[in-house]
């Protein structure tokens, strides 16, 4: 048994390395890609160029522009889509465990369509660049605790109900934005490319606000793999195991609802990527959200990364908002889960 474990943990282990790896090598290779081609050698030593104990070992072989390239423009775009990309795996993670559902995301719970109601108004009122993911952050949890709080039964929150509150309450958010984008006249053509979702307006600011709260957010569901584990016998095992199952419910909604709020407001709405990668990390190591979370977080950084890539160079120099992109891949997937699902019922 002792040896069985120790096997699992070092599989666990050499999955995990191998996922930050690939996330390495795709930064590089994002960073490279673009309008000006920079080799991959000399995009290494410009980073490496960075750290304090390198920089006096690397004699500079690049000019001023390509290092303003690299380290101003494409570098924070990238590691935003990191951020933004493990935030919204994780909180699909916790929902599709909370749920039991390979289906749920963050979003049916009302995050993205509080969210774009957020930036709406913001756009609609010229509130400015830096108001309009502070109103998509308030829109976002705003949408999330009424939610929670209309599907609170005598204290409990019945699954069932939370997800039929999530679809009513995004249905008449999103009827509330439809007007604003009709009545918004200069505005619409902002709003729309907003909900679209992108990174295009990444900037150092921006990371460096998003990053802690995500990090955080995804560490502290780390610290509830466990218990998140138990709730997949149900609730009512799961309590006779000592789980606090109301309690987690709260705390899996809140954080799922803080992840998913902090990435909309930079990101806008970039749909189904909060579904697609659990469910295929799942399939690879297994329902233990120990090793769930963090490698669905890595994959999803990993796949935000190179979807936003493909974003921006597919058809260069314009650019496709890179929730076209995701939504091209989820849609399919989602179907597919469907199909799935509905062979079982059948059987």
């Amino acid at each position: 048994m002792r040896n069985r474990l120790l096997d699992r943990y070092m599989r666990w282990r050499i999955i995990l390395v191998f996922l930050f790896l690939f996330l390495i090598l795709s930064t590089i290779l994002a960073t490279v890609i673009g309008p000006v081609e920079i080799p991959p050698d000399m995009v290494s030593r410009i980073l490496l160029a960075r750290l304090p104990l390198a920089c006096d070992l690397i004699a500079k072989s690049w000019s001023q522009a390509q290092e303003t390239i690299v380290i101003q423009i494409r570098l924070p775009r990238i590691l935003l889509g990191v951020v933004v990309g493990a935030a919204l795996e994780s909180a699909g993670t916790a929902m599709q465990g909370l749920f039991k559902n390979p289906m749920a995301d963050p979003y049916i719970i009302g995050i993205s369509s509080g969210g774009a109601l957020g930036a709406a108004i913001a756009i609609i009122l010229h509130m400015g660049l830096l108001a309009l993911p502070a109103m998509s952050f308030i829109g976002a949890i705003s949408a999330a605790f009424l939610v929670y709080s209309i599907s609170r039964v005598n204290e409990k929150v019945p699954v069932a109900t939370l997800l039929l509150s999530g679809i009513a309450i995004s249905a008449f958010l999103s009827a509330i934005t439809s007007f604003l984008m009709y009545i918004g006249g200069e505005s619409l053509h902002q709003i729309v490319f907003w909900l679209m979702g992108g990174l295009s307006t990444s900037e150092w600011d921006r990371v460096l606000v998003v990053a802690p709260p995500l990090i955080a957010g995804i560490a502290v569901l780390s610290v509830y793999a466990r218990d998140l584990n138990i709730m997949l016998l149900g609730d009512e095992e799961a309590k006779s195991l000592g789980v606090e199952v109301e309690k987690l419910k709260k705390l899996a909604i809140s954080l799922s609802a803080l992840l998913a709020g902090v990435a909309v407001s930079v990101s806008g709405i970039i749909g189904f990527v909060g579904l697609i990668i659990p469910h295929t990390v799942r399939l690879m190591v297994g329902p233990d959200h120990r090793i769930l979370i963090p490698a669905s977080a890595l994959m999803g950084s990993i796949f935000m990364v190179l979807t936003d890539t493909l974003a921006r160079t597919i058809i260069a120099p314009a650019e496709i908002p890179v929730g076209i992109i995701t939504a091209f891949f989820g849609a399919p997937f989602f179907i597919y889960l469907l199909q799935k699902r509905k062979g079982l019922v059948s059987a």
